[in-house]
């Protein structure tokens, strides 16, 4: 059975919104001593993965150059291992890799 248009927008909406607020929390230079924060930050990178394993494959297939296996991984890393999160790599990843995925959302969903 295949799953109505609205829910994969619904999936990158999701995404979207988790980036935005990565992106709000990260601009408090304190982020990595405030627990709150970095709570936050590790609860949108959890909803990307979480909301990246229910797009179809054929529409990830159309934005080859994101790492759809490692952003799907994150959320099971940040689950089972979090007492190994270094957070300083959450910061990097937040501030290089989340900028190419939302451009690549953002296509997605206008191709929809």
């Amino acid at each position: 059975m295949a799953i109505p248009v609205k829910d994969f927008t619904f999936r990158i909406d999701h995404m979207l919104a988790a980036i935005a607020g990565i992106r709000l929390a990260l601009t408090d230079k304190n982020t990595l001593d405030n627990w709150v924060l970095r709570s936050a930050v590790e609860r949108g990178f959890e909803i990307i993965s979480e909301a990246s394993r229910h797009l179809p494959d054929e529409m990830k297939a159309s934005e080859p150059a994101i790492p759809w296996k490692d952003i799907a991984g994150i959320g099971n890393i940040l689950r089972h291992d979090y007492d190994g999160v270094q957070f300083r790599m959450l910061d990097h990843s937040a501030r290089i890799d989340l900028p190419p995925l939302e451009a690549a959302l953002m296509r997605m969903k206008q191709n929809l």
